[in-house]
């Protein structure tokens, strides 16, 4: 028979958090090892390591940030749906969710919460997606179910929501002061293929030269940020 303290831990949901910031990641796990029902099993501050550790720490539900350091959140939620199908993933992240929550969805995570929000939400959102439901703010609810009332053919998108995931994260890493090269190295891809990307985003975006791509980027950044 299992001691008590070994039981309690037994009946817990394992958390695993992936963020690139080291405080978050603390909050989190300081917060999550507080509820009687939830403990953290492990971190990870990027995709890879993230993928390596997930399949020895053996979580029943991952917490993933978008902005990551090398591939974002995005990637690693797919190459996740590809080698843990049934695993539970809440998005939380930073970045407005008129943009990413839905390609999130899409992409295969159980939810979607700003980390705006109050800590409780977070909370609530872990023990939602828990019992096989799927989270999201009442705004992008509404948002969903207009969309699914008028039809697919009225949806409006500002431009940046037409970009597919990749663009959306060279234009991103463009906005943080990332050169060709970098965003490259960064996401395991040639020169060419992000010069590729780039133009294709100025042709959504309709943006004469490289000088107005930054300048957009920048600003889409700055406003996310105040968002």
């Amino acid at each position: 028979m299992l001691p008590k303290s070994n039981e309690e831990s037994a009946r817990k949901k394992r958390i695993f958090i992936v963020d690139d910031h080291p405080i978050v990641r603390e909050g989190l796990s300081l917060m999550m090892n507080r509820e009687p029902d939830l403990m953290v099993c492990g971190e990870a501050e990027d995709a890879s390591s993230a993928l390596r550790a997930i399949t020895t720490a053996h979580p029943d539900f991952l917490i993933v940030d978008i902005s990551l350091n090398g591939p974002d959140g995005l990637d690693l939620l797919k190459s996740i749906r590809s080698r843990f199908p049934a695993l539970p993933v809440l998005i939380l992240s930073m970045h407005d969710e008129s943009i990413y929550a839905e390609r999130a969805l899409r992409a295969g995570a159980n939810g979607y919460i700003m980390k705006q929000e109050a800590t409780e939400k977070v909370l609530i959102a872990v023990r939602q997606i828990l019992s096989q439901k799927v989270y999201v703010s009442d705004r992008i609810a509404n948002r969903m179910l207009q969309q699914y009332i008028n039809g697919s053919a009225t949806r409006k998108h500002s431009p940046i929501a037409g970009l597919s995931d990749r663009e959306l994260e060279v234009f991103r890493l463009i906005g943080e002061g990332h050169s060709t090269r970098m965003i490259a190295e960064e996401l395991h891809l040639s020169v060419k293929t992000v010069e590729s990307y780039q133009a294709h985003i100025k042709d959504k975006l309709s943006l004469k030269n490289a000088r107005e791509l930054v300048q957009r980027a920048i600003e889409w950044g700055i406003g996310e940020g105040a968002a």
